[in-house]
């Protein structure tokens, strides 16, 4: 029997919205090198993001990005130029939605729709108002405030502080096994969205579902 949730909380990137679908734009900037460009950008995102914090010397999600497309860009002999970045870094509020998303959140009716992510408020704000997406949710919280990133505790604690709900009524969402590691630890219900059908991470802490995609939500309403 599945417990009673009271909110539902969604990563954003790589969850809700395709990270590379930015390889278009690439690959109209830097023809035959889109998609490669595209998979080393987020790689570094990723990695820039935490070793800053790990090393004190937190940056912001928008600041490692355009960071991380610099990386990629150098490993491919992408000779760019500051219109070129702009434009890439421009495509990053503009990902596009997985086509479940939607109809999905149409359907949440009686739970707390929350959105908790590593990017900025202002990217979030402009992602979800491209997208047509920002009334479906109730809160949207970025780590950005206390600079402690998910998968740290503060970072879901940032949220969860406010909420006035215990933490088994929290289900967490999430494409990234990182994420799913730390909202579990923290004391959330957790399901990883496993859109590339891999294994999950050898890791201590498992998720509570694995899902192709968000369509089986309702099992938890």
């Amino acid at each position: 029997m599945k417990p009673t949730i009271k909110a539902i909380v969604f990563d954003v990137y790589g969850t809700l919205f395709d990270v590379h679908s930015v390889k278009d734009a690439c690959e109209q900037e830097f023809p035959e090198k889109g998609a490669a460009i595209s998979q080393i950008w987020r790689t570094k995102q990723l990695e820039y993001f935490f070793w800053r914090h790990m090393m004190g010397r937190y940056e912001d999600f928008a600041s490692v990005t355009r960071d991380a497309l610099r990386y990629a860009l150098a490993v491919h002999d992408a000779t760019s130029t500051e219109e070129i970045e702009q434009r890439l870094i421009a495509s990053y509020a503009h990902l596009t939605p997985y086509k479940e998303i939607e109809s999905v959140l149409k359907e949440m009716h009686d739970v707390k729709t929350v959105i908790l992510s590593n990017g900025t408020d202002e990217m979030l704000k402009a992602l979800l108002h491209n997208a047509g997406l920002t009334d479906y949710f109730d809160e949207v919280v970025s780590v950005d405030g206390i600079k402690q990133p998910k998968p740290t505790p503060a970072a879901y604690m940032n949220w969860f502080k406010t909420s006035g709900l215990r933490r088994d009524e929290v289900l967490f969402l999430s494409s990234n096994g990182w994420d799913i590691a730390g909202a579990k630890n923290f004391g959330f219900h957790a399901a990883w969205i496993n859109r590339n059908d891999l294994p999950f991470e050898a890791f201590d802490i498992e998720p509570d579902a694995i899902y192709p995609n968000l369509n089986n939500l309702s099992e938890w309403l």
